[in-house]
């Protein structure tokens, strides 16, 4: 996606440790308009699918995956990062955070995301396939079937993509593969 790219290059920064903060325009501070191209994009690679829920985990996957689930008109699941105390019936699993350095239950209440769901999984990065990989254990604990994965911006120098491609039932769409991060460069895979 030239749009994304040209963004990335203009706006983000490539920091050491293969850190990439895109906080300007997708993670903290948003961009509107950016947001509608990302899902109209996700929408062009996941539309032949019959998807029945958008599910994301909090908070950066929001803004793109309501935009995607407004475009298809479908509902959009978030996966929490802590259980609320209200919540009851849930589906839970540990997942490892790479940016903050420590390990935290997800979860979703089985009201949500249930037997029969046929879902799109969204979020902003892709690297070491962690969040990815837990979302696909909810899912499995709910009886709900993953049928694709976009993500705005992969880190594809990391595990994440070549782990979860080799599943191969579910389509996996990143709409900016990094090749290289170092400090200030950036270098795209084609």
């Amino acid at each position: 996606m030239k749009q994304l790219k040209e963004r990335i290059l203009r706006d983000g920064k490539s920091l050491d440790g293969g850190i990439l903060k895109v906080d300007s325009f997708i993670n903290h501070q948003m961009d509107p308009i950016l947001m509608k191209s990302v899902a109209v994009e996700f929408v062009k690679r996941f539309a032949h699918l019959p998807i029945t829920k958008i599910v994301t985990i909090e908070a950066s996957g929001i803004a793109p995956a309501i935009m995607v689930g407004y475009l298809l008109e479908l509902p959009v699941v978030f996966v929490k990062k802590a259980k609320p105390k209200t919540m009851e019936n849930m589906a839970v699993a540990q997942v490892y955070s790479f940016t903050k350095d420590r390990t935290y239950d997800v979860c979703v209440s089985k009201e949500f995301l249930k037997e029969g769901d046929k879902v799109l999984f969204i979020d902003d990065f892709l690297a070491n396939g962690n969040a990815a990989l837990g979302i696909i254990e909810l899912a499995k604990e709910a009886k709900a079937q993953i049928l694709g994965m976009g993500f705005i911006i992969e880190k594809a120098f990391q595990e994440g993509g070549n782990i979860l491609r080799q599943k191969t039932d579910i389509q996996i769409e990143s709409l900016a593969r990094i090749k290289t991060l170092a400090l200030n460069q950036v270098t795209f895979e084609d």
